[in-house]
């Protein structure tokens, strides 16, 4: 790629050029787990209120396609198939993350890739090379623009979800450099999102609405739409609109070479709240685990970065979306019932007496120990937690990495538990195995559109 080209225009001659052949086994193995883990958790988010309502919207909005949704038996058009399925995946609070640039990125990319394969009548290896071309395009955005934007209350899952769904419908597509160019000029012009929206239905929504933006802008560029150049780092680009001071094309050079999905990698969800809470709760988990009697607590309090505390801002409460952005919650839940499960957000559970009386019994602040540079980077959402028993003791454990994240991931075991868990709020559990083993082999599969999950 020529240095002298736009950022657009390197990133999408990368995109069209990506082939399954390309792409490492390692690479590939990590993009089929993360289409089974967003498939499982978009079945069960697909029960949640707000799944069922982008079903119906969809429904009535988008005609009728090749693209199925996920639990049911409707076939859309690409944009609103990747539109309820993006939804259902980011309901729960239950998808991967990743560090490049703090974004939930397979509950938007799964869906537009599947949505768009499946319109375009693409293989499974196809849909893992589009996949891949979407989050890898999506990572590289995010790290050319660093953090900036999502300390200054951008939601960057919303902001850059836009362009990894853009980049894999493309790819599905079949679109060529100049259209592809074209399509992620449009999306990156149109893209955003806020972190206002954490604790409501807006977050999922905007997760839905990536998905189908990027599908969209895809389809108009196939039918001769041409978008800006510098959408991305012109003078009224994002990259200067969001605050991106520390803005570089250098992730532009590495793609292809540097694998973004095997580092910083994928952070695969153990429990369903941000991803903020995980490592406070498996501290917790590991002093019960080693004897401490829960009975005998006065007290939790949690150091931790000061970015937890801007994402955890709910201290008491009410709904199953605020209590996903509750270290409160998470640690109450885990005191009383041993872990943070989907049960525990029924409306019931979050009331109970018990539950109200042991958030209060947390609190969370953040301290200059993570003024440390090299300690905020080893645990950028780590937690120091102090247990303050009754008797006047105190017990402490930092916990670095939560599991399930790339630096301590999941069995195999807990993985495939995971899946069956969620799938299960759908399937009864023999079909839920069923696609378990057929998800595992995607790769492997003629046509993506004879899969409906």
């Amino acid at each position: 790629m020529s240095a002298t080209e736009s950022a657009i225009r390197r990133l999408a001659a990368w995109v069209a050029a990506l082939t399954p052949a390309d792409l490492p086994p390692a690479v590939a193995t990590v993009a089929t787990r993360a289409t089974i883990d967003t498939i499982g958790v978009a079945l069960a988010g697909s029960r949640t209120d707000v799944g069922s309502q982008a079903r119906r919207f969809a429904g009535e909005i988008f005609g009728n396609g090749r693209a199925t949704v996920w639990s049911s038996t409707l076939a859309l058009t690409a944009p609103g198939a990747a539109f309820a399925n993006g939804v259902a995946a980011h309901a729960l609070d239950f998808d991967d993350n990743c560090y490049a640039g703090f974004v939930h990125a397979s509950a938007v990319v799964v869906p537009a890739a599947w949505a768009a394969s499946q319109a375009a009548g693409r293989s499974g290896s196809a849909y893992l090379a589009s996949y891949v071309a979407g989050v890898e395009a999506e990572f590289a955005v995010a790290e050319a623009m660093g953090l900036a934007p999502y300390q200054r209350g951008w939601w960057t899952t919303s902001l850059y979800g836009t362009i990894g769904a853009c980049a894999a419908a493309c790819h599905a597509f079949g679109l060529d450099a100049h259209a592809t160019a074209s399509a992620l000029g449009f999306a990156i012009a149109g893209t955003g999102g806020t972190k206002a929206g954490f604790g409501t239905d807006a977050k999922a929504l905007m997760v839905g609405r990536a998905a189908q933006t990027g599908v969209s802008a895809a389809l108009l560029a196939r039918e001769g739409c041409t978008g800006p150049d510098n959408a991305l780092d012109g003078v009224n680009g994002i990259a200067a609109l969001t605050g991106a001071e520390a803005y570089s094309v250098t992730p532009f050079d590495t793609l292809g070479r540097t694998w973004r999905l095997l580092s910083p990698g994928l952070d695969v969800k153990r429990i369903p709240v941000c991803l903020s809470s995980h490592a406070a709760v498996d501290a917790l988990r590991d002093l019960i685990g080693e004897g401490l009697d829960v009975r005998h607590i006065e007290r939790i309090v949690c150091d931790v970065p000061p970015i937890v505390v801007k994402n955890l801002v709910y201290a008491q409460p009410a709904t199953r979306q605020q209590a996903q952005f509750s270290l409160p919650y998470a640690l109450a839940a885990t005191l009383l019932h041993g872990d943070v499960t989907l049960a525990g957000f029924d409306p019931a559970a979050l009331a109970a007496p018990e539950l109200l009386a042991a958030m209060q019994r947390v609190r969370m602040h953040t301290s200059e120990r993570w003024a440390d540079p090299v300690r905020l980077a080893d645990a950028p959402e780590g937690a120091w937690l102090r247990v303050e028993l009754r008797d006047g003791r105190a017990i402490e454990r930092f916990r670095s990495a939560a599991v399930g994240t790339a630096a301590s991931p999941m069995s195999d075991g807990e993985f495939d538990r995971k899946f069956i868990s969620c799938a299960t709020a759908v399937h009864d559990a023999g079909t839920a195995a069923t696609w378990l083993s057929t998800l595992r082999e995607v790769g492997r599969v003629a046509a993506l559109a004879s899969l409906t999950p």
